[in-house]
């Protein structure tokens, strides 16, 4: 392979190609909503793969992991495809293709298993996930606590969770739960698998955040489960 090619793969790869494949997965599952009855429709968002509570204790536990790439309404969708894009190419870039995408799962997931927990409302969005992406921004700020750019960056972050948690207290149709549970798993994961030093204190600190994300889930499903069952 000859030195031209090898910097066209090189170039290729550094592009945040997994933000790329995000937004056009939640771009391509809400233009097939909207033809199969609209994404408002609460059929069709629970046949999609929306949160919805009682289906999840009925064993759809892929449930917890569907709604981070629907959307309610097309507003929801480009807001969320913003940050999404935006946030995306500056964390892939830092964190890697991998890294990022377990993060970006993993603390969507966290979110969805709190909202499970204590949310009974159908709900869909890639705001767990995109929390999960702020609480990484926070990590990032400590892990480089003399980058400037990076130390903005978490500021940034800062501020803007800080504005979303406050209006989702105030607006009933925010789901300030799972924005939490998504903020917390991000922070947790990003810790757990961002640190490259292989030290043993380090490592005990990653298998530390690993577990509390882990115990953390569990206790989110543990309990919506239980107050599911309470009700059926």
């Amino acid at each position: 392979m000859d030195y031209q090619t090898q910097m066209k793969i090189k170039r290729f790869s550094r592009q945040p190609l997994l933000t790329y494949a995000i937004l056009s997965i939640q771009i391509l599952l809400f233009i097939l909503m909207t033809v199969n009855g609209g994404s408002t429709n609460t059929n069709t968002l629970i046949e999609f793969g929306a949160k919805f509570n009682p289906f999840i204790v009925w064993g759809q536990w892929w449930r917890l992991i569907t709604p981070m790439f629907l959307h309610i309404g097309w507003m929801h969708l480009l807001i969320n495809s913003v940050i999404l894009y935006f946030l995306g190419i500056e964390l892939e870039n830092l964190f890697g293709h991998w890294r990022f995408g377990l993060i970006y799962l993993l603390s969507g997931f966290a979110g969805n298993a709190a909202s499970f927990a204590f949310n009974n409302s159908i709900s869909a969005g890639a705001s767990t996930a995109i929390f999960g992406l702020f609480g990484a921004s926070l990590v990032l700020g400590k892990l480089y606590p003399h980058n400037p750019a990076v130390q903005q960056m978490a500021r940034n972050f800062l501020t803007l969770v800080i504005i979303n948690l406050v209006f989702g207290v105030f607006d009933s149709s925010i789901d300030l739960s799972g924005h939490i549970g998504g903020l917390a798993g991000g922070y947790l994961i990003s810790t757990a698998i961002s640190v490259k030093d292989t030290s043993s204190y380090l490592l005990k600190k990653r298998l530390l955040y690993a577990a509390i994300f882990i115990l953390l889930s569990a206790l989110f499903i543990a309990l919506g489960y239980w107050k599911v069952k309470l009700v059926l």
